[in-house]
């Protein structure tokens, strides 16, 4: 398993092909073990699945082989100690070949399994997730979700959802020396921003989040010194706190905006629904028991800030978690991903499976 992700790191899939190629080797690996799989394709992009297992029950492993981009030396894994290194060995190779492996486990003694095991593997998590979500939109949706990015071998049950706004603030060019005879749109955003930041909205809480996040992402506004600006576009990525609704976010945005100047427009580039995974579900309840007894320690069920493919599979009413192994600095320099932890996510799986 370790070979197999030493393997995979050594893939440079941070762009199109990369991923593709990625995949198309994880592919090669699941068939000369006599598992069976089908890609998919959408603009160019792979993806693939396999099922093993008989019942109505089915569970989802969900992986991503596609990476950030990184230095050429982070595409040559080594290890020290406990601690394997290269780009994408926590972000989510680890994951994957984990998943990997525990499919073939189980595939060997599948007269154990009373429920589907359905093993997807994409390649486009890090841009916008379009290979998961033509997924589920070709009906392979599940019961319960896991997505194994690295968590510590915690729980991430809930995640905050996403809206993405342009805000189009209009105003009254003017010569740059004469600044009162125009409306700055610049003045007038920075204005709304305020206002923005008071809303009722970001007050909102649950037991995993204090608060929504509020990004002030981008701003587009002037071409010259000598004259005041009559537009400015600002953008905003706000992460909203699972219960709340997005529609009524913008609602609220749209109005204040609406209240500096009539002409301004409200611009929805993104909305994605949060994950409310409960602590309730039966699932829920059970990877954790088989988790604290593998690891001999209690897991912890958290929500996270970000989001991961987990969003798309609720849409369909499944269960979805992030859980993965342990590992630190995804995205940066020095990326590793602990080896003792992806054996132990790789056992849990496996019983998890099981039970």
């Amino acid at each position: 398993m370790i070979d197999l992700l030493k393997d995979l790191i050594r893939i440079k899939s941070d762009d199109v092909d990369g991923a593709n190629e990625a995949l198309l080797f994880c592919q090669n690996w699941l068939e000369e073990k006599g598992i069976g799989t089908t890609l998919h394709k959408k603009n160019s992009k792979l993806m693939l699945v396999s099922e093993i297992g008989v019942g109505k029950e089915c569970i989802i492993w969900n992986g991503h082989v596609d990476v950030v981009p990184g230095n050429k030396e982070q595409f040559n894994p080594f290890i020290e100690g406990d601690k394997l290194f290269g780009r994408g060995s926590a972000d989510m190779k680890a994951g994957v070949a984990a998943m990997m492996q525990a499919f073939y486990e189980l595939s060997k003694a599948s007269d154990q399994l009373t429920k589907r095991v359905q093993l997807h593997i994409v390649t486009d998590e890090e841009t916008n997730g379009e290979t998961s979500e033509y997924l589920v939109e070709q009906g392979y949706h599940g019961d319960f979700v896991i997505c194994g990015e690295p968590t510590h071998l915690h729980i991430g049950l809930q995640a905050k959802g996403i809206v993405q706004m342009d805000i189009k603030m209009k105003g009254k060019s003017s010569h740059g020396s004469r600044p009162w005879e125009g409306i700055n749109a610049i003045e007038e955003a920075i204005a709304l921003d305020k206002e923005i930041r008071q809303l009722s909205f970001l007050t909102a809480s649950n037991k995993f989040y204090d608060y929504p996040s509020l990004n002030l992402a981008k701003i587009h506004a002037g071409e010259r010194y000598n004259i005041v600006p009559d537009e400015c576009i600002i953008s905003y990525d706000i992460r909203y706190v699972p219960g709340q609704d997005p529609a009524e976010i913008i609602q609220e945005i749209t109005d204040v905006a609406h209240k500096h100047f009539p002409g301004n427009e409200v611009l929805i580039y993104a909305s994605e629904p949060a994950v409310t995974t409960n602590d309730n579900n039966p699932y829920i309840i059970q990877l954790q028991s088989e988790t604290t007894i593998k690891t001999g320690r209690d897991t912890n069920l958290f929500g996270q800030h970000g989001s991961a493919d987990t969003r798309f599979y609720v849409k369909n009413g499944a269960g979805a978690v992030e859980f993965g192994p342990s590992g630190a600095d995804w995205h940066g320099e020095k990326e590793y991903v602990s080896i003792s932890s992806v054996e132990t996510y790789k056992d849990i799986l496996v019983s998890f499976a099981k039970s």
